[in-house]
Order: structure tokens, then sequence, then C-alpha cells
């Protein structure tokens, strides 16, 4: 959520900026804007996409301009509007902001006391008044200045009208990147945004602030650590030319859903080759798993499986609650921490706290650049690739599977499965079984236009079945807006059965053969009281209701990888025929990096 872009060079920042901003758009935003200098400061900012905002620049005219600042907005203080819209500019300081001032309150009465006015309601236009109040010669002191007066996560953009040829960037607990390239510095809230460019960057740690100016003879940056000694440590990483491309696919939901198999190849045989690359985690006495959203349902599948499979005590916790819980560490506590972006704020919070208390901490993470992968003890990649839609598909699904691939490796660690080689051979059959899933694209089809209409459903199964249903049923909500809650299929008759009526699609996701016939009974109750029940299930577990999807069977380890893109499908379309925006699902936004 929200986007920084930031260009300071010998040619025109315009298009650079413009571009960047489109790079970021997968984030999530409801608002964007930009500031150019030259012997003036030039503000346009818009509501809604950035194509509203192209459509007021008069491009030609600004082409003269090479420094600037741009932002994507996700709301968090004010509603969507311009006047809320960044940049912000009061005074000397106009600015650009990702992440939340928590003592933003306290600071605006301060500052209105000093006879400031502000025209937003934001965070983000106190800090430039902040900035702009503690204005001196030495700008580097002013910035260190303000920020020992700010609680809470920033990244800034910032242009100081003092100094015209310089931008300033600033980071604590949000992620910004620095680009260099001869004659030309860029920055970013992420790399994608820039990686078009150059493949020398610099990450910026927390609390370092970057000086970047642009004189006769070059473009040149510093970086300051919050001891303002300057440092400046540059990495050189090779990124593939980012996909933007939709394939012929008429979202990138769907072509993101259709890569599942490929990428899947990919993650797991890396493991399957080398499993010691998966570290042994046996002689830890409990492990907790710490995540949100999907990621956090991608944990759930992994507490089943290491408690039934590998006998491991598992406690599977929201990172947004995590740190404020009272927890007992010690050097026998294993912190899982699940993030696709790496840049999630809860998640990174949360494994700091547990850091700091002890434990050791183990990343699941698909962006190997990412605070959580530089920070974390170990970690373990999966190779997604680069998500544009906002509601996470292949990466949820290279969670649960390189989880499954942890906690089969657990087990054989521990000495509590016979024959490993038969898994192993599973897990190399998956991807091809997961690409014949998802080619059933009739059977969703119709799922989809039996229930599109309908405004409430519920998805119900027991033990791993329904950590499936939290995932399948935050996918339909998110992308077709179709209110769902996901219940463990036994708890539904203790009160919450009242819902039912006549019509209300029901899912029933029945893989689990030993608790298989109590399952299908509570599918039978909901569809007594009217419900409308579509089944998931196994080709072993066949039922005879009138909508069903069928998976091969396999073992636990795999059986999820099967049933995951069904649901995904069945989501998309359904979304498609209620004609929403699905890769852009509204209040949405795909790295959420506040708290």
């Amino acid at each position: 959520m929200c986007g920084i872009v930031g260009y300071n060079g010998k040619n025109s920042a315009i298009d650079v900026l413009l571009s960047g901003l489109k790079n970021l758009e997968y984030r999530g935003y409801d608002s964007a804007g930009i500031a150019l200098i030259d012997k003036d400061i030039n503000i346009i900012k818009s509501v809604g996409k950035i194509k509203n905002l192209e459509d007021k620049l008069d491009i030609d005219s600004l082409k003269k301009y090479n420094i600037g600042i741009a932002h994507t907005r996700w709301a968090t203080h004010g509603e969507v509007n311009e006047e809320n819209a960044h940049p912000h500019r009061v005074g000397k300081i106009t600015l650009v902001h990702n992440g939340i001032i928590e003592n933003a309150d306290i600071l605006r009465k301060e500052l209105e006391e000093k006879d400031y006015k502000f025209n937003s309601n934001t965070d983000t236009e106190v800090i430039a008044a902040l900035l702009d109040y503690n204005l001196e010669d030495d700008f580097l002191n002013t910035i260190n200045k303000t920020l020992e007066q700010l609680k809470g996560s920033y990244a800034l953009g910032i242009i100081n009208e003092n100094e015209k040829d310089k931008l300033y960037a600033v980071k604590k607990d949000s992620p910004l990147v620095i680009g260099l390239r001869e004659d030309e510095v860029y920055f970013a809230s992420d790399i994608c945004a820039i990686n078009m460019y150059t493949n020398e960057f610099i990450f910026l740690q927390e609390k370092d602030i970057a000086v970047i100016t642009n004189d006769d003879d070059e473009v040149d940056v510093e970086v300051y650590n919050g001891n303002m000694r300057e440092e400046r440590y540059i990495d050189v990483i090779e990124t593939d030319e980012l996909t933007k491309s939709k394939n012929g696919y008429s979202h990138y939901m769907l072509k993101e859903i259709n890569e599942q198999p490929i990428v899947l190849e990919k993650t797991l045989n890396k493991y399957l080759d080398d499993l010691d690359l998966i570290p042994d985690i046996s002689d830890y006495e409990v492990i907790h798993i710490v995540a949100c959203g999907s990621a956090m349902y991608a944990g759930m599948v992994a507490k089943y499986l290491f408690e039934e499979k590998a006998k491991k005590q598992v406690i599977v916790e929201v990172a947004s609650e995590y740190r404020y819980r009272s927890i007992n560490y010690d050097r026998k506590t294993l912190v899982i921490l699940i993030s696709q972006s790496g840049e999630t704020a809860d998640t990174i919070a949360a494994m700091r706290y547990a850091k700091e208390h002890g434990a050791t901490t183990l990343a699941v993470v698909n962006v190997k650049t990412s605070t959580i992968a530089r920070e974390a003890d170990y970690k373990l990649f999966i190779e997604a690739g680069e998500e544009i839609a906002v509601a996470t598909t292949k990466a949820y699904l290279l969670q649960v599977a390189l989880l499954s691939l942890i906690a089969l490796k657990l087990a054989h660690d521990k000495n509590l499965i016979e024959d490993i080689n038969k898994y192993i051979e599973e897990f190399r059959l998956i991807p091809k079984l997961v690409k014949e899933v998802i080619d059933k694209e009739e059977v969703y089809k119709e799922i989809a236009q039996e229930i599109y209409e309908r405004e409430n459903s519920f998805f119900i199964g027991r033990k791993i079945d329904y950590a499936y249903c939290l995932e399948g049923s935050l996918k339909l909500k998110e992308v077709s807006y179709i209110h769902s809650e996901a219940y463990q299929a036994g708890e539904l008759k203790h009160g919450t059965i009242s819902l039912i009526n006549q019509g209300m699609p029901v899912f029933g996701i029945l893989t689990e053969k030993d608790i298989y016939e109590k399952t299908l009974s509570n599918v039978k109750e909901v569809a007594s009281r009217g419900a409308k029940t579509i089944i998931i299930t196994t080709n072993e577990l066949k039922t005879d209701n009138d909508l069903e999807v069928v998976v091969p069977a396999t073992s636990i380890f795999t059986q999820g990888l099967l049933v995951v893109p069904t649901l995904q499908l069945i989501a998309y379309y359904t979304a498609l025929l209620r004609d929403c925006d699905i890769d852009k699902p509204k209040n949405l936004a795909k790295s959420v990096t506040v708290e």
C-alpha cells in the first residue's frame, strides 16, 4: 500500500516518475500525485487511477524538470480527495510519505498553536509542517531533530526549497531503496519501480537519511545512519525483466493462477533436489507461526501438518496481535514468519519482537531483498516471481507448498515417516496435477453461474480442510465482494446455522478420510435447510451432490495444493460475472506496509 518514487538526474524526471507509479499500482492506492523542481515547485494531484493524473499533466511542458518525487496513496488519515493526496507542501517543505505517524494529532495541535494551518487531514502534512518549523541552514540536522519528535513508521521523499538541487530520502519501518546510474539517482518504496533503469541499489536501513545532490558536474548520493555517520553499501542485483503483460489473459489474477504449475515446479525442485536447504528444526520445543491474511491461512495448513505428522506443537498468531501478547520465549522457540512481500509491517514488527526476546526466526518469503529476508535468522524463498493482482494466488500456493515440505522434512528428521522418497516423488508430480485441476474451467464457471447473484455464503470443513476453507472464503469476498465466512463444519450448528436460507451457497471441503462422513453430514444439514451446497473433494470420496469439484487424491502433504486452485477459480469466475475490479479490489492493498 502506498508507493514512493523519486528521481534526481540529468534527464527529464516526469517519465521516470510516471513509469514508477505505474509499476507500483499493484500495491493498491486511491490517489496519486507528483512534485517537480525547477526554479519553482510544480505539484499535480488527482484522485483515482494514475491515468487520471496523466490526463491532468502537460507532459511536454514538464520535460524541463529533472528532479521530482511522486506518490500513490492508500488512505489512512482522512478521506480520499485531492487535499489529502500526496505530495504535501508546508512552507519550504514538500514531501511524500509511506507509513503512519502515531502522534500526529498531538503534533498537529502543537503546530496549530504556532500558527500553522492545515489543508488536509493527513499525518503527512504534519511531518511537512514540523520540518518547516524546525528548519535551519543544516537541513540534515533539521531532519534528525524532526525524526526524534515522530512516533510511528515512515519512508519519506523530501524537497527543501532552499536546496533545489537536492532530494532527501528517509526510512524507518517502511521500505525505501536507492537506485544508482551514471548521472541519475532514483529512490522508491519497491525495487520494481526502478529496476528497469539499474541493477545497483542501496537498501536504506532504519533511520538512514540519503542526500541526493545534482550539481553542475555529477549527481551523487550520500547516506547517513542514525548516528549521522556516512555509509554506503551498494548491492548489485540482477533482476529479470518483470513481466507486465497479461499474456492474453483477461486479468492478472487469471494469468497468475495459470502460472502456478510453473512456479510450483521451480520452487519445489530447488528443495526436493537438496532437502538440506531446509534447516533441521526438530530441536525446537514449540513453533510460533506469525503472518497476516492469506499468509496466516497458509500457516494454519502448516499447523495441522506439523502437529499431525511431525508431532510438534504449533501456535498460529495473526501478526498484528502477536507482539501485544505476553509470550514466554526461550532458545527452544522457533518463530516462522510468512510474507509474500517481506515488507508486511505487522509481520516485521512481530519478527523484531521475537528476536528481541531471544527466539530464533525463520522466514518464508518471496522477495529476497526484503526487510524480513534480510533480518530473519533463517530464510526460505518461494519462487513466485511478481504478483500483480492484489488478491494473492500463486504466492499463497507456494507458501503452502514450502511449509508442507518443511513439515515433511521435520517428520523425517524425527524418524516419524518410513519412506520419505515416496512423498518426494509425489511432490514432483504435483505441478502436473495442478495444471489438470486448473484446466477444468467449465466446472468453475458453472458454479460461479449458480452463486454470483448471492450476497452471503459459507465455507465449512474439518481439520486441515477448515484451513483451506479460510483461504477459499477470503478469496471469494476479496474479489467478488460476496460476504463469506469460514466455519469448522461441526461448529456451524451451534448458532450460526440460523443464518442459512433458501439458495445460500455453502461450500463443503471434504478431503480428510477419517472425518469424511461427519463433514458430509454437516453439508446435508445445511442442504435440508435450503442451502445450495457445493462440494470440493477427491476422486476417492466423491458424492452425488449436484455441484461438485473432484481433484486427484494424494497424501495430506500435497492434497491442499490441488484444492486451493479450485477455490481461486470459483472466486475469479464469480467476480467476473459480478463485473468486479478483479485485479484491484476496492479498499485493498497488495503490500500492507502500515500497521
